[in-house]
């Protein structure tokens, strides 16, 4: 009489968060070469940045900086309530509180766009600063900090869609997977946490 095999286990594909993981390393070098692109730019026309970055309005990117660092203690509360049964019920409150905060940042950012804008700090045929080097800054300010937005804007459709699915209790919404948009958010955070210093204050202390 031949042995009935065991059960194999059910074969299950990676947790979400691997595949966030590999995309955020992935975003990493894109960012890393704008970065890079940076540092060899202000290397080699340091006055120009100087005179560039003075330009910027710090207190609308301070203003920012702390929107998005509440934002992220926001996210990571709603992860933590995901994992506890007890508190599950918070987290699609903090995730639509995160996208508001979201949306917070890319409102007062346009708001700074417009104010550069007729500053006449487009690195367009109306530029008006004269400094060597003043235009490249802008060009890679405006680049970086594009990017940035609408890396931001998928952040904030994603944690909405994660906010209505966990406030009506979707089994596919589960705790990893908020985990997973979670990190990503994070990521958005982080990149912004870099480019702040880059662009708005390293220069006025030079």
């Amino acid at each position: 009489m031949s042995a009935v095999p065991a059960a194999l286990p059910p074969v299950r594909g990676a947790p979400p968060a691997v595949g966030m993981w590999i995309f955020i390393a992935s975003e990493l070098l894109f960012f890393g070469g704008l970065v890079a692109a940076y540092a060899y730019a202000r290397l080699h026309a340091g006055p120009g940045f100087f005179s560039a970055s003075r330009h910027t309005h710090v207190v609308l990117g301070t203003l920012n900086t702390a929107t998005l660092l509440t934002s992220s203690a926001l996210v990571a509360g709603a992860v933590a309530c995901a994992h506890h049964h007890g508190h599950r019920r918070w987290t699609a409150r903090l995730l639509w509180a995160t996208a508001f905060l979201g949306g917070v940042f890319l409102a007062i950012k346009g708001i700074e766009y417009g104010m550069e804008f007729r500053e006449g700090l487009f690195p367009d045929r109306a530029f008006a600063l004269a400094e060597p080097g003043a235009r490249l800054f802008f060009m890679l300010y405006f680049t970086m900090t594009g990017l940035h937005a609408v890396h931001m804007l998928c952040g904030i459709a994603a944690v909405l869609l994660f906010a209505r699915a966990c406030g009506k209790r979707r089994a596919w919404a589960s705790p990893e997977r908020v985990e997973s948009v979670a990190l990503y958010w994070h990521f958005v955070d982080m990149v912004w946490i870099f480019l702040y210093p880059f662009l708005y204050l390293v220069e006025r202390h030079a």
